[in-house]
């Protein structure tokens, strides 16, 4: 019997994936619940279990391919396994699958027929061309669409972005052409270099996210930066006393992470409008704290949710933010893992940096960068001492924060830390 390994359901807003790897090839025997592909999506990477054991026949669906959510990508033969193994080699080779004919349509408009062949025409994922037909986008305005997907192929997101360019046009006064209309396409330049002497890489989905994802938050916010020096010696001598007891009773190291994020947690309660996002011209405050903590994997950033990091002490928000961690390292982060965060903390300080300046979580107004802890000749009482200094830096967005509210949280940080109570923490 065949069984149809489909594109899963990763989230109520997703509604296509990209195969980012094949982890097995035709022929080879799986097990139920084996990891046998990548998926990427908009929200994150993840890995995609056998629903059965067997072998599998055939692969549809080559690396790189969009495709919606229930989409066919394989196909697992679990009976007769071993007398199949060497003909599912042989013909398993990726395949687009075909389509289904479709039923005969008793009298077409020829308006209609000639505008589905010209769709046709345009390199377009299925889930981009049903958002297209919803807002009524001729064949003329899709080819002016660039795509953003594999091969050129136009993506939902990149629709979206052209529908969304579109109202922005159509909004602006007639009158006033003097004024500038705010659009998200970045222009084109000719760039010149020596073909025989670069590497062209083309960027991942995850890097592509991104890489929109900022330019959009960048867009839409007026960052703006401020900075803190917090001395962490106390945070530091206590960690040293207990640092080996932690890891052997929690089977994890304890970090600095734990202490910055409580610290920052009950900063946000001192001050909950840092704890906002931005909706058209409202403001939505949150009575609820979904801290989210940047983890840099091999090829790029994901971004794991601590829901409910209001609840949890000193421990919880430690073992909480290993583990995400460790499933954003290993790929087992599902949908809910990343979504429904307030506040962002990043720490660019584990790679040795004293201080950066990261741009803002959309939809959040606000997201705390961490640098290095490093010992410093500081004047304490008017003597010069050995500390353990750290900074810390706030962006955050103008529209809602201003410079007293954003100056009082970061010290509220730095106060919270300096006179954390170590006797108390665990």
């Amino acid at each position: 019997m065949k069984v149809d390994v489909v594109m899963p359901q990763m989230g109520e807003s997703i509604t296509e994936g990209t195969i980012a790897k094949w982890l097995k090839k035709p022929g080879d025997k799986i097990e139920r619940d084996e990891s046998i592909l990548e998926i990427t999506t908009d929200k994150i990477d993840s890995e995609i279990p056998s629903p059965e054991s067997g072998i599998l026949s055939e692969i549809l669906v080559e690396e790189g391919e969009t495709v919606e959510v229930g989409a066919v990508l394989a196909r697992i033969e679990t009976e007769g396994v071993e007398g199949k193994v060497e003909t599912a080699r042989k013909e398993g080779k990726p395949k687009k699958e075909e389509k289904k004919a479709e039923p005969p349509v008793q009298e077409p408009e020829p308006e209609e027929v000639a505008a589905e062949e010209e769709e046709e025409e345009i390199a377009i994922s299925p889930v981009a061309r049903n958002v297209a037909r919803e807002h009524g986008l001729s064949k003329s305005q899709l080819s002016r669409i660039q795509g953003t997907g594999h091969g050129g192929r136009i993506t939902k997101s990149d629709v979206l972005q052209f529908i969304e360019n579109q109202q922005v046009e159509e909004a602006a006064p007639v009158e006033k052409k003097e004024a500038p209309t705010l659009r998200l396409e970045i222009p084109r330049m000719k760039f010149t270099y020596d073909p025989d002497r670069v590497e062209i890489i083309e960027m991942s989905t995850m890097r592509k996210t991104i890489a929109e994802h900022m330019v959009y938050s960048k867009h839409v916010s007026p960052h703006t930066y401020n900075a803190a020096e917090v001395d962490m010696t106390r945070i530091v001598h206590f960690r040293e006393r207990v640092k080996g007891q932690f890891e052997r009773e929690e089977q994890f190291k304890l970090t600095y992470t734990p202490f910055i994020l409580h610290a920052t947690v009950q900063a946000l309660k001192s001050y909950p409008l840092m704890n906002s996002s931005v909706e058209e011209h409202r403001i939505i405050r949150k009575e609820y704290i979904n801290l989210g903590v940047a983890v840099a994997i091999d090829d790029g950033l994901l971004v794991p949710v601590i829901k409910e990091a209001d609840e949890k002490n000193l421990l919880g928000l430690a073992r909480a933010s290993w583990e995400l961690a460790e499933k954003a390292r290993q790929k087992k982060l599902k949908p809910d893992d990343v979504q429904g965060g307030t506040f962002t903390v990043t720490n660019p300080g584990v790679f040795g940096n004293i201080f950066g300046f990261p741009i803002i979580n959309q939809p959040q107004v606000g997201i705390l960068g961490v640098g290095a802890v490093k010992k410093r000749p500081v004047v304490v009482d008017d003597a010069i001492a050995i500390r353990s200094i750290m900074y810390i830096t706030l962006s955050y967005d103008h529209r809602v924060i201003d410079g007293a509210l954003a100056a009082r949280f970061i010290q509220t940080v730095r106060e919270n830390l300096e006179t954390y109570d170590v006797d108390k923490a665990l």
